[in-house]
């Protein structure tokens, strides 16, 4: 039997300290739901708004594996790996924190802002080695199809995490249409508008709307306006 949640974009928490402008779909510091913890693995998606300048200093993680996606600027980053990088549109960071890893990211820009994805997910074990991994996606790629932009393997498409998870982000014109088929039987598919309207599985959504779908047999994906999103293939089962 098909399980569905749906987030509409104005049920999320909201944040603004005015440097950070933050809109949270899952618990997240100030703002707790006992209804919105988390979606399986995934655990959050912050979706947030850096004024020039300004950023996150040092502050530690540990047993998350953590995507940042920029959507709009660049982002520095810095941690205690000894890496130091400018991410932008374009690009997927991950790391996966495991024992224990310190980091800054901040916008290096002092005339434009920064718009970024920051998603964790529960590792699938606990205490792995701290790693880093940085790279360059052709957006071209995602027209009209899905892109695959993270997986649970070192030798597939888009960065690697230690989760049976698999990524995909889709710009698709208005009456393009997508069917999905799920990698790991069990897993369950988050799917985050960043613009437009979409039908997915017969639920009208629109910007910054979210839906969650379990126990289904094919996901389809109906563009009604031009659109982007992003979809996270998932664990439904936390370990730990």
């Amino acid at each position: 039997m098909e399980n569905t949640v749906i987030h509409k974009a104005d049920t999320r928490g909201h944040a603004d300290h005015g440097w950070l402008n933050a809109y949270h779909s899952f618990s997240f510091a100030s703002w707790y739901n006992p209804d919105r913890i988390n979606f399986g693995a995934l655990r959050v998606l912050n979706d947030d708004t850096i004024a020039a300048g300004m950023g996150f200093g040092t502050h530690p993680h540990d047993n998350m594996e953590i995507i940042t996606i920029p959507l709009e600027g660049d982002l520095a980053h810095k941690d205690s790996m000894g890496n130091s990088s400018i991410i932008k549109h374009g690009d997927v960071q991950v790391m996966s924190a495991g024992t224990g890893i310190q980091h800054s990211e901040f916008n290096p820009n002092a005339d434009k802002q920064t718009k970024l994805l920051q998603i964790w997910l529960f590792s699938k074990t606990r205490n792995v080695e701290p790693r880093y991994q940085q790279i360059t996606l052709n957006v071209a790629d995602r027209h009209n199809k899905l892109q695959q932009v993270l997986s649970p393997n070192e030798d597939d498409e888009g960065v690697w995490i230690h989760q049976d998870a698999w990524f995909h982000m889709g710009n698709f014109d208005a009456g393009k249409s997508a069917t999905y088929q799920l990698k790991k039987e069990g897993n369950g598919v988050y799917l985050f508008i960043l613009k437009g309207d979409l039908t997915v599985n017969g639920n009208d959504l629109t910007t910054r709307d979210a839906i969650g779908i379990s126990d289904f047999e094919k996901l389809t994906i109906e563009a009604k306006s031009d659109a982007e999103f992003l979809l996270m293939e998932i664990p439904m089962q936390v370990l730990y």
